[in-house]
């Protein structure tokens, strides 16, 4: 549940000039209303147009009071963000040890100046550095930009707000010292997000038909990952944890085989719970780290 304290942050990043809206409880947006249609037919509906106070992720960001207020009181349960890029005027890195962030980062510093600036702590023991948007240069998000473990959240963005629990640690993001300035980018680190975006991708051999998908005894690992969604949906309330605790397995199989993260495996099966109406409880988490250590994954 929501603390006033969260409430209290969002109406502040808002009167910051920084649009928040509200995660699901993995770090995912929110599934659209059934009266949103997908956001791959941009033709038919426009989310950045639509109404909607949960629905197509970071496009439902607003700075409005009364509109964040409507939105808390629609998802009792979810975590905060803030919509990055020209919107909020924001650019963030976003350095995850757990995925190689720290050496990447040290590497990075190498090749750059990163000016001091205001930051975050992430629940997963990672950095969220804050940058002013720079106007004179388009920076887009992406993953692993600026190396393993750097990702740049600016347009097309978004990143989990402080003080929004982690959803596997339960720690709390938090500003480290909310009275150090949001500093400009320094030239050679826009460069630096910008040089990435333009390289070209290397060329791949043609090839009349398109290499399977594999990866040990794993040839089809979406179908397997939607088939264990579908029974966390169709679960009963007296099943819910053994069925999760299963399906968690099958999952560390797919993250085993090298097809997804510890984390992205995690969060889509939170997703799922979500979606499913589960309640939150302890046992939701525990399940899914059962289920992993089962495997020998680890999140």
């Amino acid at each position: 549940m929501h603390t006033n304290n969260t409430l209290t942050a969002a109406l502040g990043y808002a009167h910051a000039g920084w649009p928040v809206f509200l995660l699901g409880r993995s770090k995912r947006p929110l599934a659209n209303c059934a009266n949103c249609p997908s956001d791959a037919k941009p033709d038919t509906h426009d989310p950045q147009a639509c109404r909607c106070l949960t629905c197509h992720s970071f496009y439902a960001a607003t700075r409005d009071p009364k509109a964040i207020r409507r939105m808390f009181a629609l998802v009792p349960y979810g975590m905060l963000a803030i919509r990055t890029g020209t919107a909020s005027g924001l650019v963030v890195i976003d350095i995850d040890p757990r995925n190689g962030g720290t050496p990447s980062l040290a590497a990075l510093r190498e090749r750059i100046t990163l000016p001091p600036t205001r930051y975050v702590r992430t629940g997963g023991n990672g950095w969220h550095l804050y940058y002013r948007y720079p106007g004179h240069t388009r920076i887009s998000s992406g993953k692993h930009q600026l190396g393993q473990g750097i990702d740049v959240k600016a347009d097309g963005g978004y990143v989990v707000a402080p003080p929004s629990l982690h959803p596997s640690t339960r720690v709390p993001y938090a500003w480290v010292d909310e009275s150090t300035a949001i500093m400009d980018m320094a030239p050679a680190l826009v460069d630096a997000c910008v040089a990435h975006v333009r390289r070209p991708a290397p060329a791949q051999p043609a090839s009349p038909t398109p290499p399977p998908r594999s990866g040990g005894a794993i040839s089809h690992p979406d179908r397997l990952m939607a088939t264990l969604l579908n029974r966390i949906h169709a679960a009963p309330e007296g099943r819910r944890r053994v069925t999760l605790y299963g399906c968690a397995r099958g999952a560390a199989l797919i993250v085993a085989a090298g097809h997804l993260t510890s984390s992205d495996a995690y969060n889509t099966l939170v997703a799922a719970c979500d979606a499913a109406g589960w309640p939150w409880a302890k046992s939701t988490p525990n399940a899914i780290r059962d289920g992993f250590a089962a495997e020998g994954v680890t999140l």
